[in-house]
């Protein structure tokens, strides 16, 4: 089944389309993503660079740590995009900012031995203590 992916920011100055499937969708509960989008985890769907399109691509980008660009809207501090060099095939868009995201569920968790103790998520999904485990 081949589907799209459509999303942007708060104020529309990033628009972004994603075809095909994805590789990937998980929750992350490590402390950089909780940080960057002040929530208790955050939801991701990864694709190839080569299926997301941006129209008129306005990101401004943060180097989060080595190795890593965060990509967010410069007009209203959306975060919008992850990528990093362990992971150069990937790129991580947000399922917030998808227009349709509940049609993106997640199918697993990483980085769970972080997460919040309060926070009860999808409990029944795959757990994974890190990213690569």
């Amino acid at each position: 089944m081949t589907s799209t992916a459509s999303g942007g920011c708060l104020c529309g100055d990033i628009r972004f389309e994603a075809s095909g499937e994805p590789l990937w969708i998980c929750h992350c509960h490590c402390n950089s993503c909780r940080r960057n989008t002040a929530s208790p985890m955050t939801t991701w769907i990864g694709f190839s660079p080569v299926q997301v399109r941006f129209s008129d691509d306005r990101r401004s980008f943060y180097g989060s740590s080595p190795g890593v660009r965060r990509g967010f809207c410069a007009r209203c501090g959306t975060p919008v995009s992850y990528q990093t060099e362990r992971h150069p095939d990937q790129l991580h868009l947000y399922v917030a900012s998808l227009d349709n995201p509940e049609d993106f569920p997640p199918r697993y968790h990483v980085y769970y031995s972080r997460k919040i103790e309060w926070l009860h998520a999808d409990e029944q999904l795959p757990r994974h203590l890190g990213s690569d485990d």
